[in-house]
């Protein structure tokens, strides 16, 4: 009622009912809701449907681009001064053309090292009109909104996944991140384990001996456990140049990215490999924790034949777009025995009639591997619960 006491006159809608109104939110919310499913969509990078999402991708950016020659090159490195690209024996600074920055993606960077692309020159520098479709990549979460995929390196065979031992002290966490990362992103894993010169006290007689004596249990463990999961192994120095030849075969004739923390020596192997002088920082004595010496990507061609890639070292990594439901099935071992479990649905974390966790208190599972399962199993519900 109004004041006066009389009834208001029914509202009156101008050019839609109030069904109209209603459903026409509806359909932009169930639009914008389709759009991010679509935006989430793996389906596109399923091997079965590889080759035409290759192709419809091209055929759009040649759409897009014109008529124009081009030239092909490859990512080397991307430095300040732009994106490096290596066309025949030339090396051409590139920028990236206005279109492609304009793209909506979720990457944090659109090209990284390693890209095939197209471009034009434009006097002693280029301009970047396509990135290629890549067969494989190394990425990461973003550390600071974690809501953007990092790209490290792009169309390479296999990830050598740097650790050391005593200085920085083995994580065997961190490994198993790198390997979810490596397959998921098409690749083979390799673990280098750096420094083993460092547990002989004849040659590191600074090395405390409580610190020498848990390092050496607990290699004997990590190895146990790679062995168990399938992984390769390969210890190695880069100082006494022990495991050094197999390094090299196992790189010959293929691309390789060197990844892992700071400080655990992988410009030094490369230099020892490819008989460079890249620049080698210290490990800081009271953290124990590297410095960075590589501030950017670079692509390195090996006198053996095959690539290889060295990479900035990290402190943390987040595995991009990781789901709960899919970590078991990157833990070869707890999968297989998982099947034996009470309850199909069993997470393996403390539900009763647990057979992957009796298989860990029985040691055929091991400790170290089943640790790494469930912290990434608590990391990925944090995101979730933040979310």
């Amino acid at each position: 009622m109004n004041d006066d006491g009389k009834r208001p006159p029914p509202r009156r809608w101008v050019g839609c009912s109030i069904e109209e109104e209603y459903f026409g939110h509806r359909r932009k919310d169930d639009k914008a809701h389709r759009k991010e499913i679509s935006a989430k969509d793996r389906s596109k990078y399923k091997k079965t449907d590889k080759e035409k999402y290759t192709k419809s991708l091209e055929e759009e950016q040649q759409a897009k681009m014109g008529s124009d020659e081009f030239l092909e090159g490859r990512v080397v490195s991307i430095i300040p001064q732009g994106i490096v690209v290596a066309w025949q024996d030339q090396q051409i600074v590139c920028t990236l053309r206005g279109l492609l920055k304009k793209e909506k993606t979720q990457h944090k960077n659109l090209v990284t090292v390693g890209d095939f692309v197209l471009f034009k020159k434009t006097g002693d520098e280029g301009i970047i009109v396509q990135v290629k479709p890549r067969h494989s990549v190394l990425s990461r979460a973003d550390n600071l909104s974690r809501r953007k995929e990092q790209l490290i390196a792009a169309n390479i065979d296999q990830v050598l996944i740097t650790v050391s031992v005593v200085n920085p002290e083995l994580k065997p966490p961190l490994v198993d991140r790198y390997i979810i990362a490596t397959q998921m992103g098409g690749m083979d894993p390799v673990i280098i384990l750096n420094k083993i010169d460092m547990l002989d006290p004849t040659l590191h007689p600074e090395v405390d001996p409580i610190l020498l004596e848990q390092q050496k249990t607990l290699l004997e463990q990590f190895l146990e456990a790679y062995r168990i999961a399938g992984i390769p192994v390969i210890p190695l120095s880069a100082v006494t140049g022990e495991g050094i030849d197999r390094l090299r075969e196992v790189m010959k004739g293929k691309a390789s990215v060197f990844s892992g923390q700071s400080g655990v020596g992988k410009s030094s192997l490369i230099n020892v490999i490819a008989g460079l002088d890249l620049r080698v920082g210290e490990t800081v004595e009271k953290t124990k924790k590297g410095s960075h010496t590589t501030s950017t990507a670079q692509l390195i061609p090996l006198s053996f034949g095959g690539w290889c890639i060295d990479t900035p070292g990290i402190k943390s990594f987040g595995v991009w777009d990781l789901q709960k439901e899919e970590i078991e099935g990157y833990f070869d071992e707890i999968h297989s025995t998982g099947a034996e479990c009470k309850f199909p649905d069993c997470t393996h974390t403390h539900e009763t009639d647990c057979a992957v966790q009796n298989a860990v208190k029985e040691g055929l599972i091991s400790p170290l591997r089943y640790a790494s399962y469930q912290a990434l199993m608590e990391s990925v519900s944090e995101q979730h619960r933040r979310r």
